[in-house]
């Protein structure tokens, strides 16, 4: 199938992605814009999982004040250049993930910050609530996991889904961006200041 010029070049506005695999994802999906994009999301999500391990030493500290200053936040973004440190896309992302701290109240980057013996009091908490159910102990252990997975999408700022799109995690925004400027990008740490909260 012919891939009109116009068509990739909207597809590569929406995305950001490069012309020729904007071209291929067209293709791929017959010229269905959407399913393309899905085409690409996937495709670079695998490209930026090989990403992710580089060392991150350039970036952005970003403060973002909410309330008429009631409410603000810090947060360090780092990638891999001074280059793209600057770039506007990734200066967004940043904005957008200082406003995903302000709005949810992460307290963890991800669940390997939670200390060992936090988790295992909500592990603890988890069973006691389940205690009364009739199941075997494999089956329990299985629902503990479940509701755990639960207490990480509200404590871990990664594993959170995004505030402007809740079908996707905070991770995988951040791996789509990855995918798009070349470069991985990591949250480093935060801090959220709430007036008269600890």
């Amino acid at each position: 199938m012919e891939i009109p010029a116009e068509m990739v070049k909207e597809l590569r506005q929406r995305t950001g992605i490069g012309v020729m695999e904007c071209r291929e994802a067209l293709q791929e999906s017959q010229g269905d814009i959407d399913k393309a994009i899905a085409i690409l999301r996937k495709k670079g999500y695998a490209r930026a999982k090989e990403k992710m391990s580089r060392e991150t030493t350039q970036g952005l500290v970003q403060s973002y004040i909410h309330l008429d200053g009631k409410l603000g936040v810090l947060v360090e973004v780092n990638c891999e250049s001074d280059f793209v440190a600057r770039n506007e896309e990734f200066r967004e992302l940043v904005k957008n993930i200082a406003m995903q701290i302000a709005a949810a109240s992460p307290r963890f980057v991800s669940a390997e910050e939670i200390p060992p013996a936090e988790l295992e009091e909500e592990r603890e908490i988890i069973r006691a609530q389940l205690k009364d159910m009739q199941k075997p102990p494999q089956i329990i252990e299985k629902i503990v996991e479940g509701k755990l997975k639960k207490f990480y999408e509200e404590v871990c700022l990664l594993q959170q889904p995004y505030i402007r799109d809740d079908k996707i995690t905070v991770q995988q925004l951040i791996a789509s961006y990855i995918a798009k400027i070349g470069e991985n990008i990591r949250v480093r740490r935060f801090a959220r200041f709430e007036l008269g909260k600890d």
